[in-house]
């Protein structure tokens, strides 16, 4: 199936909205929602779409995935990522976070909740390293967060770059 990547437009902001409120529904239960549907209804159309760094994924004309990211002093970030549950493992999370690999300079951070195993696992295929566990009080839902970073790429003798090997994913 053909998946096409595109900035998002306001046009796309309650599909985004219907997936990150699906995908916290579907796979987080642990973590209280820190905001009603509403509100992220309201927030995703008139502060992360204007915001811009926001790419959907789209299949068969339907948006399927999202993904935000941004440049900070520190890097760049992934800050939201989220796949329609119905399809998750189908390729579309791969596709978003390749682009966001070709894209974003290095390092790239993100976090994710400690008990979230199947983000977890995802990252870590890519090659995202574990750095910083907290007890979640700096987060909205205060649930058990990490902070995952992919370095810069090491650089060898010469000119050319290697990338840090990928660390399997623990199953």
């Amino acid at each position: 199936m053909v998946t096409t990547l595109r900035a998002a437009g306001a046009q796309d902001a309650s599909a985004v909205a219907r997936i990150l409120i699906d995908t916290r529904a579907a796979f987080m239960p642990y973590a209280p929602a820190a905001h009603s549907d509403d509100e992220i209804r309201e927030w995703v159309a008139h502060g992360l779409v204007p915001g811009g760094g926001l790419i959907v994924a789209e299949r068969d004309g339907r948006i399927v995935g999202a993904m935000a990211t941004g440049i900070g002093h520190d890097g760049a970030w992934i800050t939201q990522m989220a796949v329609n549950p119905a399809q998750v493992g189908h390729g579309v999370g791969s596709e978003l976070l390749a682009h966001a690999l070709r894209t974003l300079p290095r390092p790239i951070r993100l976090h994710t909740f400690q008990a979230n195993l199947g983000a977890r696992r995802f990252y870590e295929r890519f090659g995202f390293v574990a750095t910083v566990f907290s007890d979640g009080r700096n987060n909205e839902e205060r649930c058990p967060d990490i902070l995952y970073v992919l370095a810069a790429p090491s650089h060898e003798a010469g000119d050319s770059c290697q990338l840090q090997a990928e660390r399997p994913g623990h199953h």
